[in-house]
């Protein structure tokens, strides 16, 4: 039972500390709020506890570093909470055996469940990560959809399950299989990539599991595959929706058996690798259509990690923006600096390139900007060159689907007559719900900012069907 359990609370902010203990009050049968290190430590000393939720930036020190030092008791789970929204915090969490990492803002039934499930058994210890390791590892961003999977490379620092990486191309899926490896069990081990769609149908065997001399034509010397170059390590399969269906086999029987052999070979070598394959296709739909087996999908899909493509991020693009500036350096590109306008224009762009777009725009403007400071001009021109157009601003979208909205209706049998009475009710409509949550259902300041009569707005509310009380 939970309700018999002590949680302690680390947490220097008092209302996140109130409502986690309003929320959480019936969950154990007392919890202890501390608001420092010295605090926390003090607490330890007398007491005991069967978890703790810790903050990381405290008045006097750091939630997370400290804790190990502090005295607590190896198999106690510790679920870490914090604003700083990254792979580093992510992995210093797992570093000291935390059972839970949850960014700030988080939702509370998210924290329930990970306290009752946390009370029910006691974590066991996980080797620490080696500090030097603890960095981004060239992952750049804290939106939530870039939270989920930091989580999920946090959690796999301790295990050796298959990961299947997706998302579209340029999403950055070798850096996030370069960081599983480094974070892992495996880091001190070789990373080897190889890409299934660069290979030769006829070669890929060869190339993954090596050859022996005179195993075919031009095989002059005995060659080490890529499972024997990765052993100990990671092997990373990029583009693995593109390999032929006849090596899918083969690889599915190495993954069964974690043996293989080279071609032309007779001996069995041991597959010791971490696999981890990544594609931008469609993996359901290559499985139904017949071109990917599916007992070696669900074999390497044993934790899938999906990558959201940047315009689902917009909010990290300045700081990815600023990452490509400093890299840059290293390659003797001079240092920019961005206008604001610039900078909204890069982030209002959809980037069907991605990240790796993103950062091939930066290293031009880097290198053809006239200014040290970037300017809507350049940007502009950069993109033109690519062939993408200009960023859409608000009243171009409106445009945009404007007319796909048009072009719909008049293909349409029931083109009757009536398109623009119910294009400007649409519109009309969408202007003043916004209008009437800005001014929190002013009717008098709305008809102001509107520059229409009180009279005329309220009739208007009412042809709509608008409450201006929820709009």
């Amino acid at each position: 039972m939970t309700g018999a359990k002590t949680i302690l609370l680390v947490e220097d902010d008092p209302a996140i500390a109130m409502i986690i203990r309003e929320t959480l009050a019936p969950e154990c049968g007392r919890l202890a709020a501390v608001t420092s290190v010295a605090e926390r430590n003090a607490w330890l000393a007398d007491n005991n506890a069967d978890l703790i939720i810790t903050d990381v930036v405290l008045p006097d020190g750091d939630g997370i570093d400290s804790l190990p030092g502090a005295g607590v008791d190896p198999r106690t789970p510790v679920i870490v909470l914090s604003a700083q929204n990254t792979l580093d915090t992510a992995v210093r969490a797992t570093g000291i055996g935390s059972y839970d990492y949850l960014p700030k803002p988080f939702d509370l039934d998210e924290l329930i469940a990970s306290v009752r499930a946390a009370l029910q058994r006691r974590a066991e210890p996980v080797e620490p990560a080696d500090p030097a390791q603890a960095d981004s590892h060239g992952l750049v961003g804290r939106a939530p959809a870039m939270q989920a999977v930091y989580r999920t490379i946090a959690r796999l620092a301790s295990n050796d399950l298959a990961v299947l990486i997706l998302g579209e191309s340029g999403t950055g899926k070798e850096v996030v299989a370069r960081a599983i490896h480094a974070t892992g069990l495996r880091r001190s081990g070789p990373f080897v990539a190889i890409n299934m769609a660069a290979i030769p149908r006829e070669l890929i065997e060869a190339e993954l599991f090596g050859h022996e001399k005179g195993a075919f034509t031009g095989a002059h010397s005995r060659n080490a595959g890529r499972f024997e170059q990765a052993a100990g390590g990671t092997l990373f399969l990029d583009e693995i929706g593109d390999m032929p269906i006849e090596a899918q086999t083969r690889l599915l029987r190495v993954l069964q058996s974690n043996e293989y052999s080279t071609v032309g070979g007779s001996q069995s070598l041991k597959a010791d690798v971490r696999v981890i394959a990544a594609t931008h296709r469609d993996m359901h739909t290559l499985v139904a259509d017949g071109r990917f087996r599916e007992d070696l999908f669900y074999r390497l899909n044993v934790i899938p990690v999906t990558l959201p493509p940047l315009r689902d991020r917009r909010s990290d693009i300045a700081a990815l923006v600023r990452h490509f500036v400093e890299a840059g350096r290293h390659f003797g590109l001079p240092v920019r600096e961005f206008a604001p306008a610039a900078m909204q224009m890069l982030e209002r762009h959809d980037w069907p390139g991605n990240v790796r777009e993103l950062g091939n725009v930066v290293q031009r403007l880097a290198v053809l900007s006239r200014d040290a400071v970037v300017t809507v001009r350049d940007v502009e021109g950069v993109l033109r060159e690519q062939g993408e157009g200009v960023p859409a601003g608000p009243a171009d979208l409106i445009a945009r689907a404007v007319d796909d909205w048009a072009r719909e209706q008049l293909a349409g049998a029931e083109a009757d007559g009536d398109i623009h009475a119910r294009l400007e009710a649409i519109v009309e409509a969408a202007l003043l719900r916004r209008t009437l949550r800005e001014v929190r259902g002013n009717q008098l300041e709305a008809a102001r900012r509107l520059g229409i009569n009180r009279n005329t707005l309220r009739k208007r509310l009412g042809q709509l069907d608008i409450d201006p009380s929820h709009p």
